[in-house]
């Protein structure tokens, strides 16, 4: 599995856990629709910028969502690994 890959499932994970939609992260992050459904695919490269704006915009912090894609990344594809929310919420408000 490639980065972009473990970070788009976890980043769609993310917005689908916290009741967003993909045009309300969209404006709130200041990324086109077009863009971050490519991100959320799997099919762009996501910059550290970008990546920082889509977390802000979903209250997680970006460490937890890359170490959570990691781990993606180190197990079969057809197991989840979901961002625990007591760590998210503690590293968020930790920041």
């Amino acid at each position: 599995m490639l980065l972009r890959h473990a970070l788009g499932e976890q980043l769609r994970h993310a917005r689908r856990d916290s009741g967003m939609s993909i045009r309300a992260l969209s404006a709130a992050a200041g990324v086109s629709i077009g863009y971050l459904s490519e991100i959320e695919r799997g099919r762009k490269e996501v910059s550290s910028e970008i990546l920082a704006a889509i977390c802000r915009a979903l209250s997680a912090d970006t460490a937890m969502i890359v170490s959570a894609a990691a781990n993606r990344m180190a197990v079969p594809a057809a197991t989840v690994v979901p961002m625990p929310r007591a760590a998210a919420a503690a590293a968020v408000s930790a920041a």
